[in-house]
């Protein structure tokens, strides 16, 4: 009898507890979410840790972010799967350098339950760090430079390559040279001669465009034969850093090169020589002689370039110290005016300059007037101007091994002098 009353009070129990348990209402899940984690310019990696799926199968799951707080299913989110496993969570799609909201969520027949909210901020893309190639190659109309980026700035470099312009700080004229960081070449072109030009590297990302550091150079000018001459500019006036040396006027007619010395005395038309009449020596080293019939024909300078007046050379002695007064005299003037014109080699007599006007004046000599013979090699250079004094004499500069001043008067037009052409302006 009490064996048959302890199994039928064991029965009851059972069929109490099923019928608790059949009773127990379901709930939504519970989880948390997990740290944010390889957070980048546009991406980040989070998840979820379900903790209880609420006594139904969880549907749905995953994170879902905002720009805002407590982020909902309804903005955002990724899809990792169903059911109670824990889960990452790839989230992409961001904007760079902005802050983030984000919550695990998942779903079961009840509803969906968020875990706790975290935030970060994806990485910024910063400027790119570059420097600028110094130029090669320069020619009277182009130039080659260009860049290295050795930084991206954690963006995509979208666009590169050098600007250029008669300003500093240049932006609007530029070549395009591909993407990427690493090193490019550029090909500047559409220059014009005897210019100052500005340049510059650069590198366009999200952030915007940065720039190398700015160098500078000075084109070149051709004269019609195609001879090369290196310009400087000094003060407001750019001339030529090497004398003459053609021998055809810029509309390609021939200027007569007479050697005879007599014939060379009574000449009154445009003529040149060599020193000496050695071409082979002096062209390369000194250039040629000219008459003043030769300067007096206008054509003598590349086009856009003249034989300067006596004005243009008093600009430039006056850039380089004289004084007004000084410049206005005959005779040597100035202080060390000629010594900043001549090279700093090739004078005789302990007579080289200190050249740091660019202008690098050599001893090239002279042909004398009188009796159509090379004078004064190594010792002394003589420079026409384009202005006449009267019909027997035009005006000169000249500089000696022994003189620190610059010499200005008047000699005879028949004389062979050295010619330096300034660009018009």
């Amino acid at each position: 009898m009490k064996k048959s009353l302890s199994f039928f009070v064991i029965v009851c129990f059972i069929a109490t507890m099923g019928l608790f348990q059949g009773c127990k209402k379901s709930t939504i899940p519970e989880l948390t979410t997990v740290e944010i984690s390889d957070v980048g310019l546009t991406s980040a990696v989070s998840g979820g840790t379900i903790i209880t799926d609420g006594g139904e199968e969880i549907t749905a799951k995953g994170v879902c972010w905002s720009t805002s707080t407590n982020p909902t299913i309804a903005d955002s989110k990724t899809s990792d799967g169903k059911g109670s496993a824990n889960f990452t969570s790839n989230i992409v799609g961001l904007s760079e350098g902005t802050t983030y909201y984000v919550r695990a969520y998942a779903t079961n027949e009840v509803g969906t339950a968020y875990g706790n909210e975290l935030s970060f901020t994806t990485n910024a893309v910063t400027s790119a760090v570059l420097t600028t190639t110094e130029v090669s190659n320069v020619t009277s109309t182009s130039a080659v430079a260009g860049g290295n980026i050795t930084d991206d700035g954690g963006g995509n470099i979208t666009a590169r390559g050098v600007c250029w312009g008669t300003s500093p700080n240049p932006t609007v004229n530029k070549t395009t040279d591909g993407t990427g960081k690493g090193t490019f070449t550029s090909n500047i072109t559409g220059l014009a001669d005897g210019t100052v030009y500005y340049y510059r590297a650069y590198a366009t990302n999200s952030s915007g465009t940065s720039y190398g550091l700015e160098y500078s150079f000075i084109t070149p000018v051709n004269d019609i034969e195609g001879n090369v001459y290196q310009t400087v500019k000094i003060g407001n006036q750019v001339w030529m850093a090497k004398n003459l040396l053609t021998t055809k006027y810029n509309d390609d007619s021939a200027i007569p090169n007479v050697i005879d010395n007599t014939e060379w005395s009574a000449l009154k038309t445009g003529a040149y020589c060599w020193a000496n009449n050695d071409e082979t020596t002096y062209k390369p080293l000194y250039g040629a002689l000219y008459n003043w019939y030769a300067v007096e024909t206008g054509k003598l300078c590349p086009t856009g370039w003249h034989v300067p007046s006596d004005n243009d050379y008093k600009t430039l002695e006056m850039s380089l110290g004289m004084s007004q007064d000084q410049a206005n005299g005959t005779g040597l003037r100035g202080t060390d005016e000629g010594s900043k014109l001549k090279s700093n080699n090739g004078w005789s007599l302990d007579g080289n300059g200190s050249n740091s006007s660019g202008f690098n004046a050599l001893p090239a000599g002279y042909r004398y007037y009188g009796d159509g013979t090379t004078k004064g090699l190594g010792l002394i250079t003589y420079f026409w101007t384009s202005d006449a004094i009267d019909d027997l004499l035009a005006t000169f500069r000249r500089l000696d091994a022994e003189e620190t001043e610059v010499s200005r008067d008047g000699t005879h037009k028949e004389a062979g002098k050295s010619v330096r052409c300034i660009k018009n302006q």
